[in-house]
This record gives C-alpha cells, structure tokens and sequence, in this order.
C-alpha cells in the first residue's frame, strides 16, 4: 500500500509540476539542441542561456526587474499585514465591521481584477504613480487584503478574550496588548500571511503589465521581453532561464510556508 500510495504521489507530482520541468530542461539546452531535440533529455547541458540573461544586460537588464519585484512584493505584503492586524483585532474583540466590512474585503477576493483596471489607470496617472514601484505596491497592497485580513481574524479567533481582559486590569492599552501579547503569539500566522502576500504579489501581472512601462516593470512582465531579445524569433532557452530564475524567490518562499504551519504557538497559548 505504501509503494501504490508513493506511485500516486510521484505521478501526480510530476503531472502538476510538468510544465516546470519542461521549462527548466529546456533552460539548459543550446539553441541548436532545442530545435533537433525537443524531448526531457539533455543530451549537451550548457549553463549558456543563463549566463546570456545575467551578464547581457544592455537590452534588458534582469537585475533590474528582479529589484522591482521585490520591492513592490516586499510593500504590497507588509502593507496588506500592517492594514489588516489591528483592523481584524477589532473585528474578532469589538464586532465592528464583522456583519459587513469583513464580507466585503473577503469577496473582493472573488473578483476579477481586471475589472478595475481602467479606473486604476486613470487614478494612478492622474497622482504620478505611473511607472513607479511605490505605486505597484499599493495595487498589489490591495490584492493582498482580502486573504491577509482573514487569516489574522482566524487567527486572532483563536486567543481567548480573557489574555485581553487580564493586560486590561495591568493598565495595558488596546496598542499594547495587540504588539505585546497578540502579535508574539499569532506570529506563525503573521509570517504565513507575510510569505503568502510575497508570493500572490510577486507571481502579479495583470498590473504590472498595466501600470509599468519602464522604470518598475517586474519581473512577471519583464520575462516576456527575453523571448525574443536576440531577434529571429523565439529564443526558448534565455526565455526558459529567465523564467526559472524568476519563479526561484517565490519557490523558496513556498517551501518556507510548510514550516510556519507545521509550528502552532496559538494553540500552545490557548491551551495553557
């Protein structure tokens, strides 16, 4: 039963993951290998199309989109979390917002977003936040909300409202109690919710696309340039490496989110 179960797992590991595998065989190809030999076999492996897309940087400069990335990721997540911590701590111990702002904010997740990209257009060219890393952190600040503030409500649920009542009778402020006591202790969730806005921020494209053109193109968008950046058409291999090389911070990312939820420090304070 434990060799079936393992084959399951790798067949439907390798069917989910296949487009990945192909993309990264397919970054250790030459050109000529490609076009003679399209199968998952490598026969001449070549670091070339890797070294072509980070030493060649006088067309597109994939350090560059890789900084974009991370800062507008690194906003647009700490924001989503420094909105939602003290707005879910007053849903979960006063009630304000819970029959219809927490509704609200978490079926903003259902929409596409699509729909409001005229009017961000028009918003962000009418303030200068066009083309601009501050201003794709914002949008992605607001994509992130919805599952941010859920997961810090869930979370926060959790913490009996007595631990509250007991900092109240020491003279502890509703700031002190939520950085002191509440934070430390849903801090797995914190960083889950972090990793997982980094993620939903960095894999972005619709606004990427839409709101950069030079300046703070990320690396979503800035991909699609190297597909045929030597001209003659599509160059497979330096458009495989950049999309590996883009696809490695949100990777390592995700195999941090296991361990913060294997970790449960709120269940621990509830117990006790």
């Amino acid at each position: 039963m434990n060799i079936l179960r393992w084959l399951v797992f790798g067949i439907a590991a390798i069917a989910m993951n296949f487009p990945v595998i192909v993309t990264l065989i397919t970054s250790f190809k030459s050109a000529k290998e490609i076009a003679m030999n399209p199968g998952l076999i490598v026969q001449a492996p070549t670091f070339a199309n890797y070294a072509r897309v980070l030493t060649d940087t006088s067309r597109f400069n994939i350090y560059a989109y890789l900084f974009n990335s991370t800062v507008a990721a690194f906003i647009g997540s700490f924001l989503a979390l420094l909105l939602t911590l003290p707005a879910a701590y007053a849903i979960v111990r006063t009630g304000v917002g819970k029959k219809h702002l927490l509704p609200v904010v978490a079926n903003l997740r259902a929409v596409p977003l699509v729909v409001f990209a005229i009017p961000l257009y028009m918003m962000f060219q009418f303030v200068g936040l066009l083309d601009t890393r501050i201003g794709l952190g914002l949008i992605l600040t607001i994509v992130n909300l919805p599952l941010s503030l859920m997961m810090m409500v869930n979370a926060i649920s959790d913490i009996p409202g007595e631990i509250d009542e007991a900092a109240r009778m020491d003279r502890a402020s509703a700031f002190v109690i939520l950085r002191r006591i509440v934070g430390p202790v849903i801090r797995p969730a914190i960083v889950t919710a972090f990793i997982f806005g980094f993620i939903t921020a960095w894999n972005e494209y619709l606004f990427g696309l839409m709101l950069t053109t030079r300046q703070a193109v990320p690396i979503t968008v800035g991909s699609s340039f190297f597909f045929s950046a030597s001209g003659g058409g599509v160059q497979w291999g330096i458009a495989s490496a950049v999309m590996v090389l883009g696809a490695m911070p949100p990777a390592i990312l995700g195999c941090l989110i296991y361990r913060q939820l294997t970790g449960s420090m709120t269940a621990g304070a509830v117990k006790g």
